[in-house]
């Protein structure tokens, strides 16, 4: 059974840095496109930043040049470098791993920042 476990998460002020993690197990399969979502209170599910297996990147124009996407393949893990946070920055951050057999998402990651 595919599980992802975000990591990372926490309180930072603005103008500060966290780097999240998601670790995938449990399939032999090769992991296509990995994808950083996030949930602000009230607000719909959106699109951070996405990563190929090749490493081809994407990223939501709200955070061009301030987030950094980036994958260990060996590791089956993705990670998001996310620099000069700003309060609207405040969400759960989901990580989805597209294979082959289907899309799976992990639990979340609750990311905060004070003013």
């Amino acid at each position: 059974q595919v599980q992802l476990v975000e990591s990372g998460g926490g309180l930072v002020q603005a103008g500060g840095s966290l780097r999240l993690s998601c670790a995938a197990s449990g399939s032999p399969f090769s992991i296509n496109d990995m994808v950083w979502y996030r949930q602000a209170p009230g607000q719909q599910r959106e699109l951070v930043a996405t990563i190929t297996r090749g490493s081809g990147t994407n990223y939501a124009d709200s955070v061009k040049g301030r987030f950094t996407i980036s994958r260990d393949n060996a590791k089956n893990t993705v990670y998001l470098q996310m620099n000069s946070l700003k309060p609207e920055d405040t969400a759960v951050y989901y990580c989805n791993a597209q294979y082959t057999i289907g899309n799976y998402w992990g639990k979340g990651t609750l990311v905060t920042v004070s003013s």
